[in-house]
């Protein structure tokens, strides 16, 4: 679908259907995947990414899709040689796959390589609304967004002004609302250390909160950067949940997905593994 018929279609769905109207028995199945951390220099890490696509194609073969939630490279190789195989690997899946930027792609180190426009430019797929850095994608009639957190150069991250307006343009359209996106809204483990809560959090949750959270049909939200779990947490209606990371190294909760399945108003999800 062309990027002008996306939102052609976007609005015509939203003046002629009611919120949820038509949509409640529709079901939507996806796995939410972040900080895979895929690094040239630990062959590791890179026969797990492979590894993770031939389980994923086995076991979930009727997945509508899959979301990599940032940290997806470290970003440390030539160029953008890890870009390119962290894309090579994933295009063996058999659904269609979105990514997001971590901090980890925001922070190249060594000679130069991607950056965020590059980054969206790689990642962009057929049926995606791309503006800025930030995208859109509709599946069974649920909105996708991937938005982008990170501040480059910077473990923290935060909304860009671009970044707002654009989730609420998205949003106005009134359709069930997933948010993709690396970094947490919430201190959900009760660090006093301002320090470490400007690293993880959201630097400005709380307008975030104020500005998008109020919307009814914005169901969840799934970040990832801190490499812990979270699934008790609420914003208002909307359930924040956070995916530990895929790179763990303790087993037997090694290489950590979360299936995630919406039916209408309800969400249920586990933590499956490769």
């Amino acid at each position: 679908m062309e990027r002008r018929e996306f939102i052609k279609g976007a609005v015509a769905t939203a003046v002629a259907l009611p919120l949820w109207g038509g949509e409640e028995r529709r079901k939507i199945s996806f796995l939410h995947i972040t900080d895979t951390h895929l690094d040239m220099g630990e062959p590791e890490s890179v026969e797990a990414l492979k590894l993770m696509v031939r389980s994923i194609n086995f076991k979930y073969p009727d997945l509508d899709f899959v979301l990599f939630g940032g940290d997806n490279f470290n970003n440390n190789g030539r160029g953008a040689s890890d870009a390119l195989l962290f894309k090579e690997i994933i295009s063996g899946l058999s659904m269609p796959a979105y990514s997001v930027r971590g901090n980890k792609e925001a922070s190249p180190t060594g000679d130069p390589q991607i950056d965020g426009e590059e980054f969206i430019e790689l990642f962009r797929t057929d049926d995606m609304l791309t503006v800025n850095r930030d995208w859109a994608v509709i599946h069974k009639g649920y909105l996708i967004l991937g938005l982008d957190s990170p501040i480059d150069h910077h473990n923290n991250g935060r909304f860009s002004q671009e970044t707002l307006a654009f989730a609420k343009k998205m949003l106005d359209f009134g359709k069930p609302t997933i948010i993709l996106d690396h970094h947490p809204y919430l201190n959900f483990w009760g660090s006093r250390d301002p320090e470490n809560i400007k690293k993880y959090v959201l630097n400005n949750t709380d307008q975030v909160q104020r500005e998008l959270f109020t919307y009814p049909n914005l169901l969840l939200t799934l970040s990832g950067h801190i490499h812990v779990d979270d699934t008790e947490s609420r914003i208002g209606h909307v359930w924040t949940i956070t995916t530990r990371a895929f790179k763990n190294a303790l087993a037997p909760d090694r290489y950590p997905m979360r299936l995630v399945t919406i039916e209408g108003r309800k969400i249920s999800q586990k933590l499956v593994h490769t």
